[in-house]
């Protein structure tokens, strides 16, 4: 891909908002047909960088070239898709596609042939009829895509294509920003979802304005020079166990006392992934002893490899101002502390289900909610997800069956229930005019918290988000990771028994969401249900428990590597230095959704471990290039795939 010049040129670009440094002497090139990331936290630039690129606004210094001109002379060759890009609700697809043709004067020869291929790619064309108001998040993102991309431009900036978008929907993009970069399209993408850069060709790690880190994904990985193994304590309560809990403390105390031994724990819903320095011999050995030593059963200890999400995390940690702001989180006070989740259910579900007329959106079914556990919804979107977790919560009334709050069977309209239940929806439900504080205060009285308490648990809030210098400033004011922080502060105030969470780390960044699974964790701990709906497959490894749902039907249940573990078939990686040919090649012979795509490998699904012979004989017949086909353990996010296209 190098060998070709660049076709995108930014040098020494700065951009100031008064004296705020928002890009801080930056320098890349990207070249033609390439799939280039911009990774960071909030407020890292990338934003400012895509409008930069898209000559939207003036920059402060620097130059940046497009095809060796400023980007205002090349407009009609850029594609740019904002994070608030609109469609025209009361037009169909086919409506908006039309007016957006229109405007750009395409023949209409071009158009019909454009629409036609990409309404296939993306899976729209039984819908060319509907409405865009009527659209999934992830239906109005692909049409919005199909809008920009109907000029062909020989550019796409895009930034944040994919917040929101349940794991198929943006499987399915990613499979088509593929096809048009295959086709000679240049693309630029920030984004929040590490698995997505995944699929980039190379990333930039920004952080506070400027690049930290620029390379392939596997040029990132390997660069974070620390090895990485999987440690899953012998729990049968997972992340919400005490043994579990000793072993994830005794590993981090070894950070504090040795730390050039250990140099971060990560704890997920039924692992620990453990770094150590490489320079460190016989690791398994140094994990082993640790445990033996605080007499701690584990029941396996294995080579792992790190991820985009770890790199970044190690990155931006490195900073002592990272580790000031988000700081080791403390206990949740005066929580009591449960011994025996299993055996203590606290949300009994009993044939419950919920129909709107003729549409039935849960099906009847059977589950239990126990204390400590972490159960993650997830499902597409329309799956039933949110109808699921109102019913659980009581803001729905089930159509037939029941579902009882503890072994008392109480009623969750019951007002002594409702004290005990925590509920953060999709949509911001604080008061924008209103401070932090002012918000915090009105949603504590309105649970009955007392003055002293409220006084007491706010300032922990404030303080366990760093968001204490920020406590008189208005909601409205805020960037939308703090609106977050705040709005999930309120539902825990009164410090419930069971906690509901529908999406609530969209949009947030790596940074952010780790903190906040931290603390969920601990409440977990000390004996809270948590009930988390999510489209990250990362986020979902953080849950002790998964729920898959499917067309209001419960499908699969377990823990995340329960799940992994559980699929039939086999997943394969093909190692090539030609992918994007490859998934071409594939996408001729297997179904679209069995393949996803990364940066230099492809993995695909397959039914059964003779397939791996037809795939052989079948790259044998149509590629000229080296290959390599390696069985490998299931993913999670080809897990989901498999779940929700072909269970």
């Amino acid at each position: 891909m190098k060998q070709n010049r660049a076709i995108i040129q930014v040098k020494k670009l700065r951009q100031f908002y008064k004296n705020f440094a928002a890009v801080n002497d930056i320098d890349f090139e990207v070249y033609p047909g390439e799939i280039f990331g911009l990774i960071g936290t909030n407020g890292a630039g990338k934003t400012s960088i895509i409008k930069a690129l898209a000559g939207v606004q003036p920059i402060t210094y620097g130059t940046v070239e497009i095809m060796g001109k400023h980007p205002s002379i090349v407009r009609s060759s850029l594609g740019y898709l904002t994070q608030q890009f609109s469609l025209y609700s009361d037009l169909s697809i086919d409506e908006n596609l039309r007016y957006y043709v229109k405007t750009r004067r395409l023949p209409e020869e071009i158009f019909q042939s454009r629409r036609k291929q990409y309404l296939q790619w993306l899976g729209l064309k039984p819908f060319a009829n509907r409405l865009a108001g009527h659209l999934s998040g992830g239906m109005k993102q692909k049409l919005a895509l199909c809008c920009i991309l109907i000029t062909q431009p020989r550019i796409l900036l895009l930034d944040e294509v994919s917040t929101g978008i349940d794991a198929v929907s943006r499987h399915e993009i990613w499979s088509f920003l593929s096809k048009i970069a295959r086709a000679g399209t240049t693309i630029v993408v920030s984004t929040h979802y590490l698995d997505e850069a995944e699929r980039c060709d190379r990333v930039a790690l920004i952080h506070r304005g400027t690049i930290k880190e620029i390379g392939t994904p596997e040029e990132l990985k390997n660069r974070i020079d620390l090895q990485c193994f999987e440690v899953v304590p012998d729990d049968p309560f997972l992340a919400s166990g005490a043994i579990f809990a000793a072993t994830e403390q005794a590993l981090k105390n070894e950070i504090a006392t040795k730390p050039n031994s250990i140099v971060d724990v990560q704890s997920l819903g039924d692992r620990l992934v453990v770094f150590l320095h490489k320079e460190v011999r016989f690791p398994e050995k140094k994990i082993q002893e640790i445990l033996n030593f605080h007499q701690l059963p584990v029941t396996s200890i294995n080579p792992d490899r790190p991820t985009l999400e770890n790199v970044m995390a190690y990155n931006l940690q490195e900073t002592s101002s990272a580790k000031a702001r988000f700081p080791e989180v403390g206990s949740v006070s005066s929580l009591p502390s449960i011994d025996n989740f299993g055996s203590n259910w606290i949300l009994n579900v009993d044939g419950a289900s919920k129909a709107y007329g003729k549409f039935q959106a849960v099906q009847p079914l059977n589950l239990r909610i126990n204390r400590g556990e972490i159960c993650g919804l997830l499902g597409a979107n329309g799956a039933g997800k949110t109808t699921l977790m109102k019913l659980l919560c009581g803001l729905l009334v089930p159509s037939r069956g029941k579902i009882g709050f503890t072994s008392e069977y109480l009623s969750l309209s019951s007002p002594s229930v409702k004290q005990k239940i925590g509920y953060m929806s999709q949509k911001f439900a604080l008061y924008p005019s209103l401070t932090i504080l002012e918000n915090l205060s009105f949603f504590g009285r309105a649970y009955g918290v007392s003055n002293q308490q409220l006084k007491t648990r706010i300032a922990w809030l404030l303080e366990t988000f760093d968001l204490t210098g920020h406590a008189n400033v208005r909601v409205a004011n805020l960037s939308g990771g703090n609106k977050q922080r705040v709005a999930f502060g309120a539902a825990i105030l009164h410090q419930p028994d069971i906690l509901f969470l529908d999406e609530p780390t969209s949009g947030m960044d790596i940074l952010v969401r780790r903190h906040f699974w931290q603390i969920l964790q601990k409440f977990a701990r000390q004996g809270t249900a948590i009930v988390v709906t999510t489209h990250s497959m990362e986020e979902a490894e953080y849950c002790t428990n998964l729920l898959f749902m499917r067309s209001g039907k419960l499908i699969v249940r377990g823990s995340p590597k329960n799940i992994k573990m559980q699929q039939k078939g086999v997943l394969v990686e093909i190692l090539s230095n030609s992918p994007k040919k490859n998934l071409y090649n594939l996408e001729q012979q297997f179904e679209p959704w069995r393949i996803i795509l990364m940066s230099d490998r492809i993995q695909i699904i397959l039914e059964q471990p003779s397939d791996i012979s037809r795939l052989e004989n079948y790259l044998a017949a149509v590629e000229t290039e080296s290959y390599q086909i390696t069985p490998i353990p299931f993913s999670l996010e080809a897990a989901f795939l498999k779940i929700a296209k072909h269970p």
